[in-house]
């Protein structure tokens, strides 16, 4: 993301891909990169491979899910979907709906607008 003086803020995120091509990280409503996205709508995600000689760059404009004030919230639902697919099953779904409001998470939905990087020779 973007700091408020231009700067890039960075941090290492996990990420879902969906069928539809929407990038969705969960990220809480209390930090600066929810903040920064508030004010600048845009990121970019750098994915590398585990050798390091391979990565990708994808620039997007972004879409930020409400924060949820209840466990019946439908954006937990999305946010369920996303961490099945990143990891699996939740030991107890009922925790976890609670623990998105408690820590006031939210979805970023980046669409791909621009992507480079490098594959090895």
């Amino acid at each position: 993301t973007i700091r408020g003086n231009g700067r890039p803020q960075l941090s290492n995120v996990l990420h879902s891909v969906s069928d539809d091509g929407i990038i969705r990280i969960s990220i809480t409503a209390d930090r600066a990169k929810y903040r920064n996205l508030e004010r600048e709508p845009w990121a970019a995600l750098h994915v590398t491979q585990a050798d390091f000689y391979a990565y990708v760059v994808i620039e997007g404009d972004v879409e930020l899910s409400p924060v949820p004030t209840a466990t019946d919230d439908p954006v937990i639902d999305e946010m369920i979907e996303v961490y099945r697919a990143m990891l699996g099953e939740h030991d107890d779904w009922d925790a976890y709906r609670a623990a998105m409001v408690n820590d006031r998470r939210a979805l970023v939905r980046i669409t791909p607008t621009r992507a480079y990087g490098m594959l090895p020779g």
